[in-house]
């Protein structure tokens, strides 16, 4: 038999830890504990050091994590019950409260401004006020120089001076008038007495004529004397006629007089008045804005002098839109939130609401009935009512929003 070859021993594989038939070689143990008890030194080592978490460290990881999945679970509940609760509670208050309150953000708080004017011309002497001062009613804002007017009272006052002695002298010239009228009436009187005295002469010479017993001589001179005395007493009767013409006349000129003396008085006052507007003053309590004028300056009635805004007298023009007008009605309670003060609450009454839109009034009004079309909601102004502010001062311009309770009147119920 020929012997068998040999061949160079390989290194088995990492795995073959084992000789022939699995039974390991009592050296190939020692090597394999010793090689796996190396590996296993330094992880040890690191473990106890920190750097290589153990099973208990894997457990507690574990642990840590599911805590907070947990507590995002409660977080989601107790969000969607809160959620669930403030919807429940909107709902209930849109269908009680909120459906019946309409609102616009569209509103601006508003003032009948004054505008200062002087109703007289002439020179600005002395501007008393400044911008945004508070004024008093009737107190002095400027002054208009005086020496003009004063000149042109003072001639109207002699002028009803120089009336009042002309009234006098009439009426004494009334009164010896009727001193005449009195002597003429006497006269006639006596005019009277004497064409009874010559009447009875005449007729009695007549009688003695007839008889024979006076001359024609006698009877001639007691006609004449009879017809005299007619002619006198008629004398007297017409200068008694034109005495009393005379007094009328002169009772129709001291009527005259004073008539003409009260339209001299009239024109009295009206200087004075005209004195009066020299001195321009506050026609109400208020604040003062936009003053222009300035001492020196000429002025023509009606010029624009400066503006004055009223303490009290605010109110709001809220533009709703026309979908929002069916349950709008004078009477109806408004809350007002002014911007300016950080949405303070200021408490109205609807008080009317104007007839036509906003774009009516406008400079140029929209013509639909040309090119294209665009359907655009229209807004009405609403004129809010405003109580008392409680210490907040309004002011014209002001932003603020307007919360309309549709469901009662300020006088009653629905």
């Amino acid at each position: 038999m020929s012997e068998p070859v040999s061949r160079p021993r390989e290194n088995p594989p990492r795995r073959e830890a084992f000789g022939v038939d699995g039974v390991a070689s009592e050296r190939d143990e020692s090597a394999f504990e010793a090689d796996n008890l190396a590996r296993l030194q330094p992880r040890a080592v690191f473990a106890k050091a920190g750097a290589i978490p153990t099973q208990d460290d894997r457990d507690e990881t574990v642990a840590d994590k599911a805590a907070p999945r947990r507590a995002k679970h409660w977080l989601f509940g107790i969000a969607a019950v809160c959620g669930l609760a403030y919807g429940g509670s909107a709902l209930a208050h849109y269908v009680t409260v909120g459906r019946f309150i309409y609102s616009t953000d569209d509103a601006y708080v508003h003032t009948d401004l004054a505008i200062v004017s002087p109703k007289i011309s002439g020179y600005i002497e002395q501007v008393a006020v400044v911008d945004n001062q508070h004024v008093k009613a009737g107190q002095l804002l400027a002054r208009i120089d005086s020496g003009d007017y004063q000149l042109a009272v003072d001639a109207a006052r002699h002028k009803v001076q120089t009336q009042d002695a002309t009234i006098v002298r009439i009426k004494a010239q009334a009164e010896a008038q009727s001193a005449v009228v009195a002597q003429a009436q006497a006269q006639i009187d006596a005019a009277r007495a004497e064409q009874a005295r010559s009447e009875g002469d005449w007729g009695r010479v007549r009688s003695l004529t007839a008889s024979l017993f006076a001359s024609k001589q006698r009877y001639d001179q007691s006609l004449a004397d009879r017809d005299k005395a007619n002619a006198a007493l008629a004398g007297a009767q017409a200068q008694l006629a034109g005495a009393k013409a005379n007094l009328v006349v002169l009772q129709s000129q001291v009527q005259e007089a004073e008539r003409m003396r009260a339209e001299l008085a009239i024109a009295l006052a009206r200087t004075e008045r005209d004195l009066g507007f020299t001195e321009i003053k506050a026609p109400f309590e208020g604040t003062i804005s936009n003053r222009i004028v300035q001492p020196g300056q000429f002025v023509q009635p009606g010029a624009r002098l400066m503006a004055m805004a009223p303490d009290d007298r605010y109110y709001v023009d809220a533009n709703f839109k026309e979908t929002q007008l069916d349950r709008l009605a004078p009477g109806e309670k408004a809350t007002v939130r002014v911007d300016a003060y950080d949405g303070k609450a200021v408490e109205g009454v609807v008080e009317s609401i104007a007839p036509a839109s906003g774009s009516e009034f406008s400079l140029l009004p929209p013509e639909n009935a040309t090119g294209n079309f665009t359907k655009i909601t229209q807004r009405f102004p609403v004129r809010i009512r405003l109580a008392a502010a409680a210490n907040q001062p309004l002011r014209a311009g002001m932003s603020v929003v307007v919360d309309v309770d549709t469901r009662s009147r300020a006088g009653g119920g629905e």
